[in-house]
């Protein structure tokens, strides 16, 4: 995993952190798009990816879901995000998309916030399978109009009440954020895309 220099925010007591912004890929990984995505937000970041930063150049969504959970599977691609987290010697700010948002919500319970400042999570459906967590940090869960196998209100009611997260729902599809996706949207990815950069996460 590359190690690139990290931006320092100077504390009101005049002692300087380094942060980190550490962008969580979807099933499609690493790739061109997301990238881009990862450097419009922000010039100082690390991607986690499942594939060891190899570009698997899936040709649709289903070819990627079917490699992904074949052969990795949430649990090891979260994981696979603690060892990646732990070896960073900077606080961090996370933003994860669909499976990344999910492996982002599964550890946010266990690792602490002196490490973690907050994270954003788009469209994270798995989250549903696993709704008692508690985050020990900020997290904005971001999701969908809908989705094809539950029903979003009703997570997000289930939801609303848990500590330290906030909820927004956005009236685009899973996938929105992701150009690979036949779902991509060009409005709420560059909307979402002003929100991510202004906030420096």
């Amino acid at each position: 995993m590359p190690h690139m220099s990290a931006p320092v925010i100077e504390k009101l007591d005049g002692t300087e952190i380094k942060v980190t912004t550490v962008v969580v890929t979807d099933i499609f990984g690493k790739t061109p798009a997301l990238e881009e995505l990862a450097n419009a937000i922000c010039k100082n970041h690390i991607i986690v990816d499942p594939y060891d930063g190899q570009n698997k150049m899936f040709h649709t969504e289903s070819d990627a879901y079917e490699y992904f959970s074949s052969n990795i599977g949430l649990e090891n691609y979260s994981k696979h995000l603690i060892n990646s987290l732990t070896k960073l010697d900077s606080s961090v700010n996370l933003v994860g998309f669909s499976v990344g948002a999910a492996a982002i919500w599964n550890l946010s319970g266990s690792l602490g916030p002196s490490h973690i400042n907050k994270a954003i999570c788009f469209y994270g459906s798995q989250i549903r399978n696993n709704r008692k967590v508690v985050p020990l940090f900020p997290v904005t869960l971001v999701f969908p109009k809908t989705e094809k196998h539950f029903s979003v209100s009703q997570l997000i009611s289930e939801l609303h009440t848990t500590q330290r997260t906030k909820i927004r729902q956005v009236p685009y599809f899973h996938g929105f954020m992701n150009k690979c996706s036949t779902n991509f949207d060009l409005q709420g990815y560059e909307s979402e895309l002003r929100t991510l950069a202004a906030n420096a996460i």
